[in-house]
């Protein structure tokens, strides 16, 4: 596993943070990034308790349910008010999905956009009063490889991602005006809690795991370090120029056609 740098001590001083499906995974990867950078985070989980405790002290934790208007307003107001104000959103909480068109039926397709989709504009839209508030607001939505390439058994997920997708360029050009820059990561298949549960239900998980190395140029899962450093990037100073852009972090699996390895 590559070893992803700390972000300069400074790089987000003064800057308050929310993380959304921040208790694990890219998440959790996120909120600790964001703060060894000098920022104040809190994470919103609809699991806050499964936050490891070495990071309790670090981190403020927030008890959120995306697909609940009435709980990410609390959440939100909750943390702006414990951290001083909001400048950095991070709207991270997903969930996955398999199958074709006809494997899931319209309560799968409802559930999965409501956390996928529904719950970016949420959390959105409560964080905007604080945001506009703000001389650095930054808004970072996980999207996926899932929105650009065709993948095999992943229809539900993808249209919600390919939403999300959309989503990010239209908030951009929204929120230009204010301030409010918007933009998101684009991961490949990331060494997570949620693919090592699909792992574990497959027949052979070994091999599995290596079909989905192997479909990445690198030949590796992309990790949560890394997509939380990409993440970082656009949520920075550094980064004050940009926005409306999806971010690429799949070792290459969006651009790259590699000639087959010679036998």
């Amino acid at each position: 596993m590559p070893n992803i740098p700390a972000p300069p001590p400074l790089a987000f001083d003064g800057l308050a943070a929310a993380v959304t499906g921040g208790a694990s995974g890219i998440g959790l990867a996120t909120a600790r990034y964001l703060a060894r950078g000098g920022a104040r985070v809190a994470v919103l989980d609809s699991a806050p308790e499964s936050l490891p405790a070495d990071d309790a002290e670090l981190l403020l934790s927030v008890r959120c349910d995306v697909t609940d208007d009435v709980s990410v307003r609390a959440a939100v107001t909750y943390t702006a008010e414990r951290l001083g104000g909001l400048d950095i959103l991070v709207n991270n909480a997903g969930i996955g999905a398999q199958g074709t068109v006809a494997d899931n039926d319209d309560a799968e397709w409802a559930r999965v956009l409501d956390v996928n989709v529904l719950g970016m504009v949420r959390t959105t839209r409560a964080a905007l009063p604080h945001l506009r508030a703000s001389r650095h607001a930054a808004v970072i939505n996980t999207c996926s490889i899932a929105a650009t390439a065709g993948l095999p058994q992943r229809a539900l997920y993808s249209a919600s991602k390919g939403a999300v997708l959309s989503l990010t360029l239209a908030m951009a050009a929204d929120h230009i005006g204010e301030g409010i820059r918007v933009n998101c990561v684009n991961p490949g298949t990331a060494d997570t809690p949620w693919i090592d549960r699909l792992l574990s239900g497959s027949e052979d998980p070994a091999v599995e795991r290596k079909a989905l190395e192997s479909r990445q140029p690198t030949g590796r899962l992309v990790s949560a370090e890394e997509v939380a450093a990409a993440i970082g990037y656009l949520a920075s100073p550094a980064a004050a120029s940009v926005t409306g852009t999806a971010l690429a972090v799949d070792g290459g699996m969006q651009g790259l056609r590699l000639r087959p390895a010679k036998s």
